[in-house]
């Protein structure tokens, strides 16, 4: 993990230290192997040129502003995506905030304000399909002669195929955990599907089965098969358990509850509320069942 990781906002120019450096851009959401091979480039050439390397991103997620009236399953919150790029390696997370008056920028207007004024960057690596500027007018041959104009290079990275020579995409995961295929899931991310809340108050069910339950709430867009799952649950202090946990409205409870995933924590005792604990899904066991009486 980077020693001094950073979150920082593209709105204005970037300290002095992280300025020079190397840009990834891209939304991320997932930070999935497709993903990894574009930030492994950029990480790379950083270190081949001695600079800061950089991650510039979309928040919130565009779909969610040109498309608000469909759900979008974010599958790596911001917090979680600066943890996984900080574990990379990265120097900072840049955060663009995306509205409709950014995304009515021009392409110009995007690499000067943005890439060379606020960033100052002498490289960008993106994927092949990159676009950016009102309409989508900013390509990857735009891109490429823009860094020649504003003295930065460029380096496009193909798409990502996975064994089956099927592209890696965020989409294709958020289809598999829809569907609860959280191991198939896990080899496009390369680690296991992950998500993190805080630890609240529930019907302590659990307690008298003599183990703990850690109920969470996700996000109303999570569209994760409702279920039964082989999780492994991971505490504030970065211990780990075992466990099964239950996602979905709480059938055997209660006819109207609210999703939330309830995780039975296996080998602990002891108090979790309040705490933001995070859960990796190993396996889909089976549905809810709802016992009558």
């Amino acid at each position: 993990m980077t020693e001094a990781f950073e979150r920082v906002s593209a709105i204005s120019p970037l300290p002095a230290h992280l300025r020079g450096g190397v840009v990834a851009i891209g939304n991320f959401d997932g930070v999935h192997r497709g993903h990894q091979a574009v930030l492994e480039r950029a990480l790379a050439e950083a270190r081949r040129r001695g600079v800061p390397a950089l991650v510039l991103t979309f928040e919130p997620h565009p779909r969610k502003v040109f498309r608000p009236e469909i759900p979008l399953f974010v599958l790596t919150p911001p917090t979680m995506k600066a943890r996984l790029l900080s574990y990379l390696g990265f120097a900072a997370l840049v955060e663009q905030p995306f509205t409709r008056d950014f995304a009515a920028l021009s392409a110009e207007a995007f690499v000067t304000d943005v890439l060379d004024r606020n960033l100052g960057i002498i490289h960008a690596v993106t994927g092949f399909d990159f676009h950016f500027g009102k309409d989508r007018q900013g390509g990857p041959a735009y891109l490429m002669a823009a860094g020649e104009r504003h003295g930065f290079g460029v380096t496009l990275v193909d798409a990502f195929r996975d064994e089956g020579a099927e592209v890696v995409s965020s989409s294709r995961i958020r289809a598999l955990l829809c569907e609860g295929a959280v191991a198939e899931a896990a080899g496009l991310l390369g680690y296991r599907f992950t998500v993190e809340s805080e630890v609240i108050g529930g019907q302590q069910l659990g307690r008298a089965l003599g183990f703990p339950t850690a109920n969470m709430r996700l996000s109303p867009e999570a569209t994760l098969k409702e279920g039964i799952y082989a999780v492994r649950f991971r505490r504030a202090d970065g211990t780990l358990h075992d466990g099964v946990a239950s996602f979905g409205r709480r059938p055997t409870v209660d006819d109207n509850g609210a999703p939330l995933l309830e995780t039975f924590v296996f080998d602990f005792s002891g108090d979790l509320y309040g705490e933001i604990c995070a859960v990796s899904f190993f396996g889909f066991l089976r549905a809810e069942v709802k016992f009558d009486g």
